[in-house]
C-alpha cells in the first residue's frame, strides 16, 4: 500500500487537534438522521479522553470531528460539537440532495425521495459483479477480521478471493478452510511481491470490476456500493479510490502518519482524467498518490488487463519496496477517468511500533522513485512532460517550504524525512534491480516443454 506521501499533501488536519497525551483514541460512527442516545466505540476503549468521530449523513460521509471524551458519551453533550463542525457540510450534502436550504435532514422514512439515495438506488438496481481481492501473506489474524467485514457488505454481487503471497506455512490456508470456505476462495500464488499477487487475483477473478483491499483493513458495510456508484459517476471510469480512515489511534506512531502522512483525501467526490477534469497541479499525473491508495482501489477489469496488469517489478515484497499502485492510477488516468468516492471507506490499521515507520518511510520514498521509473518505462512518451516538470518536481519533494511540505513536516522527526527523501533517490536503482530480478525468476520458472501442436 501506498499513501505516496512525496505526491500528495496531507488531509488529516482534524487529527492535529490529538496529541500524544489523548492516546488512546476512540474511534465511532454517527448517522446524523439517526444519533445514538449514548455514543458507542468501535474500537472497544473505556475513559478515552478524545474520540475520533465520522459524521454521516444518508450513510454518505461528511467529515470528522474530534470530541472530547471526558464530558461523557450522551449524545446530547456532544451535539453542539457536532453540529457546529458539520454545518456547512450538512447545507452543502442537502442542497445537493434536493432539500431546500432551510430543510432538515430527512429521516429514513422520506430518505427515498433524495438525489444520493436515488443515485444509490441506481446504481445498485445495474449492481456489477465485483470480485473483491485480498492479497496477504501470514497476516491470519489480521486477515480474519478483514474477511468477516467483507461478509457484513451490503452488495448483492460480488465474490472475495484470498491469495497468498509465497507463503512460508499453511496458517492462512487452514484458517480460510476451517472458517470461510464456503465463502471465500485461496488461491496460492508462489511469485513474491503484492503486484504478482494483485495480478494473479485478477487472472482468478470472475467480475467486470476488480476492488482490491490490504489484509489490516475492515470495510465499510456500503464500500462495494459506493464503489459501483463511482463508476456509474462519470463516462470512461477505469478506477475508482475511496476513504481510508484509522481503525486505531493507540499509539504516538499511529497518530504520527495520521497527522504526517496519512490515507485520507477529503470528503468530496472527485473526477480525474487527463483534460477538462485535470487537476491545478503542475506536476500530474506524476502526482498519482493524489488519486487514492493501493488499500482502497477498484478497477474495470479490461482496462487493467489492457494496461498489463500490475508492475511485478514494483510493490511491497520487491526490491523496490512500493508504487505499484501508483503505477497503475498513472497509466489509467492518462488514457480514462479515475474517481475519488469518499463513501467507499476503509478502516486502516497503522503501524504502531516507530521503528516499523521508519522502515516505512523509507519503503515510501523508493515505492515513489520505483513509480516513476516504471511509469517512464511503460510510458516512454511522458519523457518531454517528465522533463519539463523536473525542476519544479525537485523543489516540490525536497524543499521545506513546498505545498507538498510546508505543514506536513511540522512536528515530523527530521530522521523521517530524511529517510524517506534518500528512498526517493535510490528508487530508480531498486527498480532496476527489482525489474532484473523479476525477469530472471519468470525464465527460470518457465517450464521445459515440447509446444503442443
Amino acid at each position: 500500500m501506498s499513501a505516496d506521501p512525496a505526491a500528495t499533501p496531507p488531509q488529516t488536519g482534524t487529527a492535529r487537534m490529538i496529541t500524544v497525551d489523548d492516546l488512546p483514541v476512540g474511534i465511532t460512527e454517527i448517522e446524523l438522521t439517526d444519533p445514538p442516545r449514548n455514543i458507542t466505540l468501535a474500537n472497544g476503549l473505556a475513559g478515552a479522553k478524545r474520540i475520533l468521530a465520522l459524521v454521516r449523513l444518508h450513510t454518505h460521509p461528511l467529515g470528522v470531528v474530534v470530541l472530547d471524551g471526558t464530558i461523557g458519551d450522551s449524545w446530547a453533550a456532544h451535539l453542539p460539537t457536532v453540529w457546529a463542525a458539520m454545518d456547512e457540510a450538512v447545507r452543502e450534502h442537502l442542497l445537493a440532495d434536493g432539500v431546500p436550504e432551510d430543510g432538515r435532514p430527512c429521516g429514513p422514512a422520506q430518505s427515498h425521495r433524495l438525489n444520493c439515495v436515488q443515485r444509490r438506488t441506481a446504481a445498485l438496481a445495474a449492481a456489477p459483479m465485483i470480485s473483491v481481492v485480498v492479497a496477504t501473506r501470514e497476516r491470519s489474524e489480521s486477515l480474519r477480521r478483514c474477511l468477516q467485514s467483507l461478509l457484513e457488505l451490503r452488495y448483492p454481487h460480488y465474490e472475495i478471493v484470498v491469495v497468498d503471497n509465497d507463503p512460508q506455512t499453511e496458517t492462512t490456508a487452514t484458517m480460510i478452510g476451517a472458517e470461510f470456505s464456503s465463502a471465500v476462495r485461496y488461491v496460492r500464488e508462489d511469485r513474491r511481491g503484492l503486484a504478482a499477487a494483485h495480478n494473479r487475483g485478477v487472472a482468478e477473478s470472475i467480475g467486470s470490476i476488480v476492488a482490491f483491499v490490504d489484509d489490516d483493513v475492515l470495510v465499510d458495510r456500503y464500500w462495494l456500493t459506493a464503489i459501483a456508484e463511482g463508476f456509474a459517476a462519470a463516462e470512461d471510469v477505469g478506477c475508482v479510490t475511496g476513504l481510508i480512515l484509522p481503525a486505531e489511534l493507540d499509539t504516538p506512531a499511529q497518530l504520527m502518519l495520521e497527522q504526517h502522512g496519512g490515507f485520507d483525501k477529503g470528503f468530496r467526490l472527485r473526477v480525474f482524467d487527463s483534460e477538462l477534469n485535470r487537476p491545478d497541479d503542475p506536476l500530474f499525473p506524476f502526482t498519482a498518490g493524489r488519486l487514492g491508495s493501493g488499500a482502497n482501489m477498484a478497477f474495470d477489469r479490461t482496462v487493467l488487463r489492457a494496461i498489463g496488469g500490475f508492475d511485478a517489478a514494483i510493490g511491497a515484497g520487491t526490491y523496490a519496496r512500493g508504487g505499484d499502485d501508483l503505477s497503475a492510477f498513472f497509466r489509467v488516468v492518462l488514457n480514462h477517468r479515475v474517481v475519488y468516492e469518499p463513501a467507499a471507506i476503509v478502516w486502516h490499521r497503522h503501524h504502531r511500533e516507530e521503528s516499523a515507520l521508519r522502515t516505512q518511510a523509507y519503503g515510501y520514498g523508493v515505492g515513489l522513485g520505483a513509480f516513476l521509473t516504471s511509469a517512464l518505462a511503460k510510458e516512454p512518451e511522458m519523457w518531454p512532460a517528465l522533463l519539463r516538470r523536473l525542476p519544479g518536481g525537485l523543489r516540490y519533494a525536497f524543499g521545506r517550504r513546498s505545498e507538498r511540505n510546508r505543514n506536513r513536516l511540522d512536528g515530523l522527526p527530521a530522521e523521517l524525512s530524511r529517510l524517506e527523501r534518500r528512498g526517493l533517490l535510490y528508487g530508480p536503482i531498486a527498480y532496476g534491480v527489482s525489474r532484473w530480478r523479476c525477469r530472471a525468476n519468470s525464465a527460470a520458472a518457465q517450464p521445459n516443454r515440447t509446444p503442443v501442436p
